[in-house]
């Protein structure tokens, strides 16, 4: 398996520590990996805590630094657990002279799905949480922004099976689904020196989604359906 940081190769997030919650599987994972290649010390958490561990012994065993720590099962997801995420953070980071916050919402946070009410709700309560935090500590050295992934490729859809697969990839303009790779070097960007006049901004990763739609056959006023 090859290095982390191979020798050479520029290290942005040398010297910093980034903390990546839900780092067990899937985009988190990914965004851990991403953060440990870039020379950050990275801190996992997660409530999977064999998952957790396989992570951050990868990370080790490739020349990274990275921690292993219990996420506690009691803790509610989505708006709860963002909001006392940011109520230990912040203090840290006003302490430490600032830094940077990214939260992980949803495209379901921006356009809402039939059937999805709860979670519809959690996703955008992020993303209201993400600009008052923003606003509130946008003069103290603290950017906080949030990611709104669409359909990624992760276990979660994979478990579903091929038919939810391609159902998913052919609801996105681009007609594919993207990566935990590419969510994960996004929030990298966001944390980045690179984006440091950058806070309170949703960015969606969704293929075109929040763009608008796209249907796979366009209707023409007056003609059959497929009609040239």
């Amino acid at each position: 398996m090859d290095d982390l940081q191979p020798e050479g190769q520029p290290l942005p997030m040398r010297g910093r520590v980034a903390l990546v919650v839900g780092a067990s599987k899937g985009i988190g994972a990914a965004t851990a990996e991403a953060f440990a290649a870039a020379g950050a010390a990275v801190v996992l958490a997660a409530r999977d805590t064999a998952a957790l561990n396989a992570v951050a012994e990868g990370i080790e065993t490739r020349g990274g630094r990275a921690l292993a720590v219990e996420f506690d099962l009691g803790i509610a997801t989505n708006i709860r657990g963002t909001f006392l995420g940011m109520k230990f953070q912040i203090p840290a980071m006003l302490a430490s002279g600032g830094g940077a916050i990214v939260n992980m919402a949803s495209i379901a946070g921006l356009n809402a799905t039939a059937n999805l009410a709860a979670y519809v709700a959690g996703k955008a309560g992020i993303i209201g949480l993400t600009k008052v935090a923003a606003l509130d500590y946008a003069d103290q050295g603290i950017r906080v922004n949030v990611v709104a992934p669409g359909p990624i490729r992760t276990y979660h859809i994979e478990a579903a099976g091929e038919q939810a697969m391609r159902a998913a990839a052919m609801s996105t303009p681009m007609r594919r689904m993207g990566t935990a790779a590419e969510v994960a070097q996004a929030v990298l960007w966001l944390c980045s020196d690179q984006s440091s006049f950058v806070t309170g901004t949703v960015m969606p990763i969704d293929g075109g989604q929040a763009a608008g739609n796209k249907p796979p056959q366009m209707y023409r006023q007056g003609q059959p359906l497929g009609a040239g």
